[in-house]
């Protein structure tokens, strides 16, 4: 195959965009489109299903058209995680909404199982900790709360699956009902060790076995898309989660090497090798991708659900920017925050506080407060969150920290981590590694790279971020986020 290209399908939280990646790891094209999101309730969070797949396939094909006369290799596909989609498996369509990874809609269940004595065993057959976070319960509301489906599940009739199971559908025209090792990790109904389907957990959730898709390899030939989706069938030889898929994407191939994505959430991983890991400060521990004929790669994670979001808020929410990149402007008006906190608690608090009835706060105004103080504040609660689960974390085990998502194109956002982490920040030449981490998996799947280290020759720094805060500075600001965050905690507990 001359010249060939691997695609790589990647699902966001707020859009799907495709890329076309060549074989010196370089993207020749690019697609995106947004969708919508959907508010029914405070704290819930939706989106349509047939809308992503839409916008997705839209992409897709704008891709292809770009390289026409390329020869497409393989297809890689990443997603969101832990947001749920139950669809017919007849006419292909969703049920319902998709219930999204943000949503808090089961937090009282979380609660009632966590009294039934559960928890410790969930988390030991997981590596996950309880809460609305994750699919499992997502799921059961979905059985449960729309009119006949549950009775429909039983019969055989409806798929369930996570977004990438949902589009590895669709691209087959309904003939595979497949995901990997990583995706299935985060649904709280399989097994760490097993890497299967957890009977015990299944029946505790009340899940049907027969909805859920098939556990395979991140990296290997699942399926073939069908000739109508690009006018000719592919290969689909990679599919992973998101942040699994970005850690593989910034080269995090080494036991403890640790990357963070600056997106919706942020979310940073530590690669912990061939054997599932411990943690003993409430830290997630998932499967990192598996290559077809290799023992699985772990790691451990620490989820924090309002980075970018956060910024988004300002702009939607407040209104006191009119895009997104207008918070660096503003931001940069004023020399530092003027003691003004912002917690951005709104869908809960992650990791390694783990709490879904804390609430976002904003703390320390005075008459002399500012739009630009509010806005400084929340970068910086940005990366305190970030700092936090680094702490919890028992700190860099390397010397820098890879970073990667949209909101680290912000050159101020990634200095304030640097300078209230005490470390040096790297981020790439290429942005878009979760996308590019889908397109590795898929081309090393088909024998486009040979290897892993031939993947991480491919790696560009764009620049490192070094600290520049006094230490003294640093440590008061933390001791402040610290009394900000303890009084956000429990705050729904109190109704």
């Amino acid at each position: 195959m001359a010249n060939p290209l691997v695609l790589a399908i990647d699902e966001g939280t707020s859009g799907c965009r495709t890329i076309a990646v060549d074989a010196s790891g370089a993207i020749v094209a690019r697609a995106q489109r947004d969708f919508a999101q959907h508010y029914p309730q405070p704290g819930w969070v939706e989106h349509d299903a047939m809308e992503i797949w839409e916008a997705q396939l839209e992409t897709l094909r704008e891709v292809v058209s770009l390289c026409r006369g390329r020869e497409i290799a393989a297809i890689g596909v990443t997603n969101q995680r832990e947001t749920v989609v139950v669809w017919d498996r007849v006419t292909g369509h969703p049920v319902a909404n998709a219930i999204v990874w943000q949503d808090r809609r089961t937090t009282d269940a979380m609660i009632q199982m966590r009294r039934d004595g559960v928890e410790q065993e969930i988390g030991e057959r997981t590596g996950l900790t309880l809460d609305p976070y994750f699919s499992a319960s997502k799921a059961g509301w979905i059985l449960d709360h729309v009119p006949g489906v549950r009775q429909r599940a039983e019969r055989g009739e409806l798929a369930l699956g996570t977004i990438d199971s949902w589009l590895v559908w669709k691209l087959t025209s309904g003939r595979i009902h497949a995901t990997d090792v990583s995706n299935a990790s985060r649904t709280m109904l399989a097994n760490l060790s097993t890497l299967d389907w957890d009977p015990w957990l299944l029946e505790r959730f009340g899940i049907p076995p027969g909805l859920l898709p098939t556990i395979g390899d991140s990296s290997g030939v699942i399926a073939e898309a069908d000739a109508s989706m690009i006018g000719h069938t592919v290969p689909i030889a990679g599919v992973a989660g998101d942040q699994q898929c970005a850690l593989f994407g910034q080269g995090c191939l080494e036991l403890g090497a640790t990357k963070t994505t600056f997106g919706t959430g942020c979310f940073l991983l530590r690669n912990a090798g061939a054997n599932p890991p411990h943690s003993a400060s409430r830290l997630l521990r998932t499967a990192a991708w598996r290559r077809r004929g290799t023992k699985a790669v772990y790691a451990v994670e620490g989820s924090v659900f309002m980075g970018g979001a956060a910024i988004q808020w300002l702009r939607d929410g407040l209104g006191i920017i009119k895009s997104a990149a207008e918070v660096n402007t503003l931001a940069m008006s004023v020399a530092d925050s003027g003691g003004v906190v912002v917690v951005p608690a709104m869908t809960g608090l992650g990791a390694p506080h783990w709490d879904p009835s804390a609430r976002g706060a904003i703390m320390g105004l005075t008459r002399g407060s500012t739009a630009a103080h509010i806005a400084r504040a929340t970068l910086e609660g940005i990366a305190m969150q970030v700092v936090d689960v680094v702490d919890a974390m028992g700190g860099l085990s390397g010397e820098t920290m890879r970073v990667d998502g949209g909101a680290c194109a912000s050159d101020l956002l990634m200095q304030i981590v640097a300078d209230l982490l005490g470390a040096p920040i790297e981020r790439p030449a290429l942005l878009e590694t979760t996308a590019l981490g889908a397109a590795y998996l898929a081309g090393l799947g088909v024998g486009l790279w040979k290897s892993e280290q031939e993947l991480g020759a491919l790696r560009k720094v764009d620049r490192t971020f070094v600290p520049q805060m006094d230490p003294s500075k640093r440590t008061a600001m933390r001791a402040r986020w610290s009394r900000a965050v303890d009084r956000t905690r429990h705050w729904e507990d109190q109704r």
